[in-house]
């Protein structure tokens, strides 16, 4: 049976009448493309791929693949280069697909301490980076302006999705590539990009499901910090001496993977993962790995040591894991489930996102009501700045100078207190973090700010 999002009130129903009609305003409003720097960039990374790809042929690596497959050579086959890393140069890799074949993809690759693999890595991101992102805006603008699509109707956990370009999936990990990307968009003239993003939103909304009062606790004590704790347990850390970079991995590979249906054995490996290569850090200096490895931990027992830390978390918040069970079980007999923000969910559904709908999708309904909210206030005051994204828990504007103060008291004063007017089931506080560009500057070029 296909799963089905259904409105079950007015109000549910409003919310996604009313976000259509305003995501295409954001649509027309358009965001504006320095076209020059676009072209002048898709011309560099032409020559930066051809380059890498001379390099790479010049190795013996290359050379070995030459023999063995001839003519058939090329440097787009992953299953080429697996057989010659795995098979041919003894590589080992502990990963295989169902079908039981060695996986080369990044993840495999990353681990192999090789120049030739580094290089083809950054050669295969290159290319990503030039054929969806930048040739994939350069085709899209029209005028000078890019219009991304905002859609409501194709994300399982409920979420929004953007096309013709994805704005919503620019890489920023990769500071290289992120930096090619957003110093292409630009603020109109007199303006400023402007990016309001809500604060740990999906884990406030959690808290506000699950009603776990220390799960509320963490979420409501700006001195409490989940992802920074957990980083610690994981890797064996002060809580004080755990780096910035540590506690994002810790976020995305443990505590949100925990809340949304997994447990310590894929947790355990991916946080592995991660600090294999070495390049994460104590405070220090000293690789992650090697600091575990003088804890006494190496990688065969890591496994054991996550489990230990999954049990303490569920201890830490014990509502939370017992009603997780409740949920599923509640689902299994009635084959449907209801979000808090007015909405049935019906037909099949995993574990994984029985646990993850009921967060992700009211997280993303507060920034869409967010949203219209102050598109209709900027359209009502006549106002010269426009909305012109979103990005899941984020508000992108294009903002005049001279509405710059305005802007971003309206956008908080909307974004943490009339969202928990419209829905009182928010039990803790919301909080947004602003960045804005120079006057005339690039998306790359946003700042913290605090006003």
């Amino acid at each position: 049976m296909e799963a089905v999002l259904k409105p079950t009130t007015k109000q549910a129903y409003k919310l996604f009448h009313d976000g259509c009609l305003a995501l295409a305003q954001v649509e027309a409003n358009g965001m504006r493309i320095d076209t020059q720097r676009l072209d002048k960039t898709i011309e560099q990374t032409g020559r930066r791929i051809k380059r890498l790809e001379e390099e790479l042929k010049t190795d013996t690596v290359w050379s070995t693949w030459r023999k063995r497959f001839g003519e058939r050579s090329s440097l787009g086959s992953r299953q080429q280069l697996g057989v010659i890393l795995f098979q041919v140069l003894k590589y080992k890799s502990k990963a295989e697909t169902k079908k039981k074949r060695v996986q080369v993809n990044e993840a495999a690759l990353e681990r192999i301490k090789l120049l030739f693999v580094k290089r083809y890595l950054r050669l295969e991101k290159l290319k990503k980076l030039q054929g969806t992102y930048l040739k994939g805006i350069r085709r899209e603008v029209v005028d000078g302006l890019l219009r991304p699509s905002y859609n409501l109707h194709f994300v399982t956990s409920y979420r929004s999705s953007a096309d013709t370009p994805n704005l919503q999936n620019i890489p920023i990990r990769d500071d290289d590539i992120g930096k090619l990307v957003r110093s292409c968009f630009v603020a109109r003239d007199n303006h400023r990009l402007v990016e309001v993003d809500f604060s740990a939103l999906e884990f406030r909304i959690a808290a506000s499901f699950w009603r776990d009062d220390a799960m509320v606790k963490y979420a409501s004590d700006p001195n409490l910090d989940i992802h920074r704790d957990m980083a610690a347990e994981c890797y064996c850390l002060p809580v004080d001496e755990v780096p910035k970079n540590v506690r994002f991995f810790a976020k995305n590979q443990f505590v949100f993977p925990e809340l949304y249906g997994s447990y310590y054995v894929s947790c355990a490996k991916n946080l592995w993962n991660v600090i294999r290569s070495g390049d994460l850090k104590t405070k220090e200096g000293k690789p992650l790995n090697e600091h575990l490895a003088d804890q006494g931990i190496e990688h065969e027992s890591f496994e054991e040591h996550i489990q230990e830390v999954e049990e303490r978390f569920n201890e830490r918040f014990p509502t939370w894991s017992d009603r997780k069970e409740k949920w599923q079980q509640q689902y299994r007999k009635r084959g449907w489930f209801p979000l808090m923000t007015g909405f049935r969910c019906s037909g099949v559904y995993s574990r994984n996102q029985l646990m993850n709908i009921p967060i992700q999708g009211p997280a993303f309904h507060c920034l869409l009501y967010s949203l219209i909210k102050l598109n209709a206030e900027m359209v009502k005051k006549k106002m010269r700045s426009v909305i012109i994204g979103e990005i899941h828990d984020s508000i992108l504007s294009d903002v005049h100078e001279d509405e710059f103060v305005e802007y971003v008291g309206m956008a908080r004063r909307i974004m943490t207190e009339d969202v928990r007017k419209a829905w009182p089931w928010i039990i803790t506080p919301l909080s947004v973090d602003v960045e804005a560009s120079p006057v005339g500057g690039s998306w790359y070029e946003k700042k913290g700010v605090v006003v």
